[in-house]
């Protein structure tokens, strides 16, 4: 479908679209891709019984490209787009958000500046704030892209048609010195919808303060899932743990 002139790749999973019932929208990690997530929104789709909308945003899988270096506001930017996709999808704004990483930054500043106004929030491995074992991290993964022998440019490669623009507009917006301003917890107090965050205990992009700060600054519920055995890509370390926590919590706001 076009949004603002460019071409947005979508899925729909799960069970078929029933008239009046809110559905999942699944808003991948900083890296990611309707194919990157595999096998995870139609699972946790059909264990709500929900229908969801998985999209690429601009920039990554199959949609269209976007310029490099991208703008430091770029998770604002694409909050703000949300509501222009959902629409072009015949989704209502009362749809239940689900964000990994990026997409659970991009999910609260979508709900905190009331872009949407969401059923609910489930928020994968959030970042509300920077971190220095987030830099550190995402610092390490442009030596492995650069390193041809790590494999890790051939494996994005399959999944983004411009593989660079999408490695390089993420790591570098967040390894520039600028970014360390970047903070939403101003934003959590305006989000009224419930929210579940899952984390993995072993994450190495991001700590316990991450889930904290969440918890204290909302304005509305929180429920935390805490994943003992899993890093940044829960759904993927503990699928049945993650997709159990999930559907529960989308069933209780029915």
């Amino acid at each position: 479908m076009i949004v603002d002139g460019l071409e947005v790749e979508t899925a729909w999973v799960g069970p078929a679209r029933r008239a009046g019932e809110p559905e999942l929208v699944f808003l991948h990690e900083g890296l990611g891709s309707i194919t990157q997530w595999r096998d995870t929104p139609d699972a946790i789709a059909r264990a709500c019984g929900r229908a969801a909308l998985v999209y690429a945003r601009p920039g990554y899988g199959r949609s269209s490209p976007v310029a490099v270096p991208r703008p430091l506001t770029y998770m604002h930017d694409e909050a703000a787009r949300l509501p222009r996709v959902l629409a072009a999808a015949g989704v209502a704004h009362d749809a239940v958000l689900v964000g990994h990483s990026d997409g659970a930054s991009i999910a609260v500043i979508a709900a905190g500046t009331h872009a949407v106004a969401p059923r609910g929030l489930v928020l994968i491995a959030p970042h509300v704030f920077v971190e220095d074992v987030s830099v550190e991290s995402i610092a390490r993964a442009a030596d492995a892209y650069r390193d041809a022998g790590s494999g890790l440019r051939a494996r994005l490669a399959k999944h983004h048609a411009d593989v660079d623009g999408a490695f390089w507009g993420w790591n570098r917006a967040w390894l520039d010195p600028g970014f360390r301003a970047w903070n939403l917890e101003p934003l959590l107090p305006a989000i009224a919808a419930p929210i579940l965050v899952v984390q993995g205990e072993r994450d190495d992009y991001g700590t316990r303060a991450q889930v904290d700060a969440i918890a204290r600054g909302a304005g509305g519920r929180v429920d935390v899932a805490w994943i003992a055995s899993a890093g940044h890509a829960p759904f993927r370390d503990a699928p049945a743990e993650v997709i159990a926590a999930i559907a529960a919590f989308v069933r209780r706001g029915e």
